[in-house]
């Protein structure tokens, strides 16, 4: 399985000023997998610690940040000498008590040693004892398998490779292959574990099991690292985004979680489930102008799960429905799109929001901010051409140009470009 990701390992290795290296996700996107990858193809040695399954080393920063004296109390309990060519990688690091806070004094004091942490962001999130080492540490981000990994995952390098070239008059040829993968992807999704049984058996009930387990080991780390108070409030959020999200005008509503809701209710209920990696939260912006964040209204949001595939198994959505199209599931569709994008954009811009009218319907799927340009946004699930709402905002801001997500052909217009969903990659 082949992750972009570890071209950004590469270039952390590279780098003088190397630091620690955090590599932060939420449970089950490939973390671990990641490293060890990495660490076979980049280094003639590595050496691995999981501080949840090894006791003794779980106490190994307890009394002191004696680098000297970690280091040889991991060397000998891994029986593997140590040296800066070595790679040493400290998974869970939140399991064990300080080790996220030694991490500052492997940048500190020896800053040649190669070291990579990972953890959930659910352990590392609510490990509240420790002082995090702000400044002194690297991170890289781990999501779900794009489309573009997906593809390549099946199979269909040079497919992929096609779709990276541009070549649009060649890409209609395999349109058809093309939009039956993306539907597959809609039900599978990017999580490894379920991507890699769906390219081994191609059993759907299969996938749909494994989705389910995932589920509901998220919802067992709720009870288990959540504060015990919060853990109704984040249920009902958690429970709530598949409608949230059905709704033709996706704003978050508090009034869907229960009568009377207010924001300050479940305000930590979303962060914590936003700092586990288990939901993104959309803000809406104001205006179209640089810098995006600056007319940022923080009282208006939309919430995305981290998976397609995730949120087509919590509608229980047959592959049926989703591959050979059903009638009554036309309106769902669009969430389940608006998804799809969102994860496909969400690490290649700098700032993701949605805009809409103070005073009106409109309103923009996505507004993004990439390289000190601003992009606007409009996602259709179909071949439908109409974009009322991405006319009037670019004709109110001439100077931007338009992308319309949908499953029509690329065509390029003087104020907007047409692109395929199958060929954001």
């Amino acid at each position: 399985m082949e992750r972009t990701a570890i071209s950004e390992l590469y270039e952390w290795k590279s780098r003088q000023d190397r630091k620690p290296l955090i590599v932060r996700g939420a449970r089950q996107v490939g973390k671990t997998w990641l490293i060890l990858d990495f660490a076979k193809k980049a280094y003639k040695q590595y050496v691995y610690v999981n501080f949840e399954e090894d006791d003794f080393l779980n106490h190994v920063f307890e009394n002191d940040f004696d680098i000297g004296r970690i280091i040889t109390a991991i060397s000998l309990r891994t029986n593997k000498d140590i040296d800066n060519n070595t790679l040493l990688i400290l998974d869970e690091i939140q399991s064990a008590p300080r080790g996220v806070t030694s991490l500052k004094y492997f940048c500190e004091k020896a800053h040649d040693y190669h070291v990579i942490a990972a953890g959930s962001l659910l352990g590392m999130a609510m490990h509240q004892k420790d002082s995090f080492p702000v400044g002194k540490v690297d991170f890289v981000d781990m999501s779900p398998l794009s489309f573009h990994e997906f593809l390549l995952a099946m199979g269909e390098k040079r497919i992929a490779e096609l779709l990276a070239q541009h070549d649009w008059k060649m890409v209609e040829m395999v349109k058809d292959k093309l939009t039956n993968l993306l539907k597959t992807y809609y039900y599978v999704g990017g999580m490894p574990e379920v991507v890699d049984s769906y390219q081994q058996r191609k059993d759907f009930a299969e996938v749909r099991r494994i989705q389910n387990n995932i589920l509901d080991t998220y919802n067992n780390d709720f009870s288990k690292h959540a504060p015990l108070n919060e853990v109704p409030r984040i249920r009902m959020v958690w429970n709530s985004i598949a409608g949230q999200l059905a709704k033709e005008n996706k704003k978050f509503i508090y009034g869907m979680l229960r009568e009377g809701a207010r924001a300050k209710d479940f305000e930590v209920a979303i962060e914590w489930l936003k700092d586990a990696g288990l939901i993104y939260k959309v803000n809406r912006t104001k205006r179209g102008e640089l810098p995006l964040n600056a007319f940022e209204d923080f009282n208006a949001f939309k919430i995305f799960l981290l998976d397609v595939g995730l949120l087509s198994a919590i509608n229980k959505l047959t592959a049926e429905t989703l591959i050979m199209g059903n009638a009554i599931f036309s309106t769902y569709k669009g969430a389940l799109t608006e998804q799809y994008v969102f994860q496909q954009i969400r690490d290649k811009v700098d700032f993701v929001y949605y805009w809409s009218a103070e005073n009106s319907r409109g309103e923009l799927d996505f507004l993004v901010q990439k390289e000190g340009k601003v992009i606007p946004i409009e996602v259709k699930a179909e071949e439908n051409l109409r974009s009322k709402s991405l006319a009037a905002f670019v004709a109110k801001y001439p100077r931007l140009h338009g992308l319309r997500f949908s499953m029509s052909d690329y065509r390029e217009q003087e104020w907007m470009t047409n692109i395929p969903l199958y060929a954001m990659i």
